[in-house]
């Protein structure tokens, strides 16, 4: 896959004035404060300057824009009706989220975006104006730090309505404020961020501002995944009906020496390839993800955890399905089987038919 065009031009564009092999002296820097593995205190930033967050978009966010893709692709296959109308990203850096959610549900109306930095919320808005979409141009940002008391103001916002339906969502509490509900929420990458206490009391809080379907996505590591798995923990105690990657609510069957992780490949444009030093030109975003709705999506057999192995005569596919993980195998003898399974790749949902 690739950055939408008007996406791709708008960093160009933003970044034009910074020369590339600057923004990849800055990116050497920043990755060097985030190997350090020192941990910095709630509510402080990696970032110093407006080069640091200008190196950070131009390093990141091609990356994250194709999880988040991937991710919610996953979200309409099982959900194929549903055209979410609302939109709340938590912790949404330069706005990357609302980008690929607006690509893959084009009848989105409204972007909320809560952002605690202000360099980023500068640049978020810098790269809007590129932008052809209504929704991007006119998305509400919101100076918050989402571990905090945030709250959105109901009177900047339209009536929301509950999946597709156009009936009113009820009004929100939280911690004492009026909070709308929103058709789709995300929140990409900001778990790592937090602790354990904190990012508990974080996702109870994003599913009450979930009128329909949430989607949270971490780095797809053993480290990522344990996030992911305490957050699905969370959102099924709270009666959230898990959509995928999981094909139910059933308790994950994941071993402890496993993790559960996809992957997107994404084109490299030029300045990526000279921000990040690489030669490919592409690269392959590992990640790990759990999207919980309200409604219950269509019945999902199996999802295909790894790679499929193509052997003579035969694919080989390892499946995570209702009943455990278990292995198929598609043999070449089977034509109409076997042509249906050469099309199915790392993620895709694998029925019994097939």
């Amino acid at each position: 896959m690739e950055l939408p065009r008007e996406l791709r031009n708008a960093l160009d564009y933003e970044l034009a004035h910074i020369s590339a092999k600057k923004l990849a002296k800055v990116v050497s820097e920043l990755s060097e404060k985030y190997r350090s593995n020192k941990q910095q205190p709630l509510g402080k930033s990696f970032f110093k300057t407006q080069d640091d967050f200008k190196a950070y978009v131009a390093f990141r966010m091609p990356a994250t824009y194709a999880a988040v893709y991937s991710a919610l692709e996953k979200v309409r296959e099982v959900l194929p009706r549903w055209n979410p109308e609302t939109f709340l990203d938590a912790g949404a850096g330069p706005g990357t989220a609302m980008w690929a959610a607006l690509e893959v549900y084009p009848k989105l109306r409204t972007a909320t975006l809560l952002e605690r930095e202000e360099g980023m919320i500068d640049i978020g808005k810098g790269l809007a104006k590129y932008s052809p979409s209504p929704v991007i141009q006119n998305a509400e940002w919101i100076k918050t730090n989402i571990t905090g008391d945030w709250h959105v103001p109901n009177g900047d916002l339209p009536p929301v309505s509950c999946g597709n339906s156009h009936e009113k969502c009820g009004d929100l509490h939280l911690h004492g404020a009026r909070q709308p509900h929103f058709d789709l929420v995300t929140a990409s990458y900001v778990l790592g961020e937090l602790d354990e206490q904190v990012r508990e009391t974080l996702v109870r809080k994003l599913w009450q501002a979930t009128a329909h379907t949430l989607v949270i996505i971490e780095p797809g590591t053993p480290a990522g995944f344990s996030r992911i798995k305490q957050a699905r923990d969370i959102l099924l105690n709270e009666g959230a009906l898990i959509v995928a990657p999981c094909p139910g609510n059933m308790p994950c069957l994941i071993g402890e020496d496993d993790w559960c992780h996809f992957s997107q490949r994404i084109s490299r444009t030029r300045l990526h390839r000279q921000v990040k030093a690489g030669e490919l030109s592409y690269e392959d975003e590992k990640f790990s993800f759990i999207a919980a709705s309200r409604e219950k999506g269509i019945h999902v057999p199996g999802r295909v955890l790894r790679h499929p192995q193509i052997r003579k005569g035969h694919i080989e596919f390892e499946i995570c399905t209702p009943g455990g993980i278990c292995r198929r195998t598609v043999t070449r003898s089977n034509k109409e089987l076997y042509r249906k399974a050469r099309d199915l790749g790392w993620g895709s949902v694998f029925t019994e038919t097939e």
